[in-house]
Formats: C-alpha cells, sequence, structure tokens
C-alpha cells in the first residue's frame, strides 16, 4: 500500500516542482540603479492611476444638452436647473420653440 502511495505522488511532486504557475510567471523583477523592482504586467492594465471620476450623482447640463440634441432640438439652452430637474429650451426642426425636461440623476432620463 505504501508503494501504491509513492508511485502516485512522485509524478505529482515532480509536475509541480517543474512547472512554474501562472501567478508566477506574471511576475518580472528587474535589477537597476535605482534598486530591485518589481512587475506585476496583469495587474492594473486597464487603470488609469490618475483618472477619478467621483461620486457622480447628478445629471451634468452638458449631457442634458447632448441628449436634448438627440431628441430633435435646435440650439439647445438650459433655461432652468433645480436639485430634482434640467430645463433645456431650443427649437423644432419647424422653428418653433421648445422645452424638455431632465431629471437630476445619474443618465439624464427624460421627464
Amino acid at each position: 500500500m505504501n508503494t501504491l502511495i509513492k508511485v502516485a505522488l512522485i509524478p505529482l511532486l515532480l509536475s509541480g516542482v517543474s512547472a512554474p504557475s501562472v501567478a508566477q510567471a506574471q511576475v518580472e523583477f528587474h535589477i537597476g540603479p535605482g534598486g530591485v523592482d518589481v512587475q506585476n504586467r496583469d495587474r492594473d492594465r486597464y487603470v488609469d492611476r490618475d483618472y477619478d471620476p467621483g461620486p457622480r450623482r447628478r445629471c451634468d447640463p452638458r449631457d442634458a444638452l447632448d441628449n436634448a440634441r438627440d431628441a430633435g432640438l435646435r440650439r439647445p439652452q438650459i433655461i432652468r436647473e433645480t436639485s430634482r430637474r434640467i430645463t433645456v429650451q431650443g427649437f423644432t426642426r419647424s422653428g418653433r420653440p421648445d422645452r424638455i425636461s431632465f431629471a437630476n440623476v445619474r443618465g439624464c432620463p427624460e421627464i
């Protein structure tokens, strides 16, 4: 019984020692004038450290203007902005003035 266990465990141990793991393959060590530098290539690959969007809880007035243009208003202008609503005024294709109100929440949904 002991020999059976030894025979089964020896190939497992040898395969684990000879093949590096994925985590070991992604870390690089660089020795230079600044000392030893450890670089992990996959960590923070798509993260820009200088970009901080902050908490976005409100409708940006520029987004409200863009949404009004998409709705068909020409030359849109913000005429009123409250804590709950952003009102945009512009002209329709026929030249008549028109208003659109957007909720002052993330995504600027039309009211």
